[in-house]
C-alpha cells in the first residue's frame, strides 16, 4: 500500500526494514528467553526448599512448570536460530541487490560509450594515418637520398680509391706500376696513355662490385 501514500520503496530499502524488523524480534526473544531462565531459576530454588519441607505434592507441580518452562526455553532459542537463519538470507539478498546495482551502473556506462564510439569514423581515422604515414616515410627515404647525394664528397671518393688500390694489392697489382708500364704516345702535343680507358674500365668494374 506504500503507493496510495507516497512513492514505492525500492528493493533495497524493503530488505533492510525487513532486516532491522528480524533484528528486533531478536532482541524481543532474547528478553523473553531471559525472563524464563530466571523464572527456571526461581523454581528451582523454590523445588528445593518445597522438598525439605517435606510438601512432595507441590513439588511435583513446580517440577511440571519447570519442565514446561525449560521446554518454552528450548524454543525461544530455536526460534532466535530460524531468525537468524532469515536475516543471513535477507543479508544475501542485499548483498546480491547492491551488485545488480553496480551491474546495473556499468551497464548503462557501457551503453553510452558504444553509442559513442563511431566504428566507421574510426576505420576512416585509421587509413587515412596509415596512409599519411606511407606518404611520410617515402618523402623521408627521398630527402635522406638528397642528401647522401650532396654530402658525397672527396672523402668519400678518396675512400673508394683506398678500397680499389687494397683490391689491386690483394691481386697483386699496382696502380702507379700498371700506369707506368702502360705504353704511351704522343697525339696532339700531349702524353696519352695507351691504356687509360681500359684501366678504367677496369677500376669502375671494381668499384661496382
Amino acid at each position: 500500500m506504500n503507493f496510495l501514500f507516497g512513492s514505492r520503496k525500492t528493493p533495497a530499502e524493503l530488505l533492510k526494514q525487513h532486516q532491522r524488523a528480524l533484528t528486533k524480534a531478536q532482541r524481543d526473544l532474547d528478553r523473553e528467553r531471559a525472563k524464563l531462565e530466571q523464572q527456571e531459576k526461581k523454581l528451582i530454588a523454590d523445588i528445593k526448599k518445597t522438598a525439605k519441607a517435606g510438601q512432595m505434592g507441590a513439588c511435583k507441580v513446580m517440577a511440571k512448570d519447570l519442565v514446561r518452562t525449560r521446554h518454552y526455553i528450548q524454543k525461544f532459542y530455536q526460534m532466535r536460530t530460524q531468525l537468524q537463519a532469515v536475516g543471513l538470507k535477507i543479508q544475501t539478498l542485499r548483498s546480491t541487490q547492491s551488485m545488480a546495482d553496480a551491474m546495473k551502473g556499468v551497464t548503462k556506462a557501457m551503453r553510452s560509450m558504444n553509442k559513442q564510439v563511431n566504428l566507421p569514423q574510426i576505420s576512416k581515422i585509421m587509413m587515412e594515418f596509415e596512409q599519411e604515414s606511407e606518404m611520410m616515410d617515402m618523402k623521408e627515404e627521398m630527402m635522406s637520398d638528397a642528401i647522401d647525394d650532396v654530402m658525397e664528397d672527396e672523402d668519400d671518393e678518396e675512400e673508394s680509391e683506398q678500397i680499389v688500390n687494397q683490391v689491386l694489392d690483394e691481386i697483386g697489382i699496382s696502380l702507379n706500376q700498371s700506369l707506368a708500364d702502360a705504353p704511351t704516345s704522343k697525339l696532339g702535343g700531349k702524353t696519352e696513355t695507351i691504356a687509360e680507358d681500359d684501366l678504367q674500365s677496369r677500376l669502375n668494374s671494381l668499384r661496382q662490385e
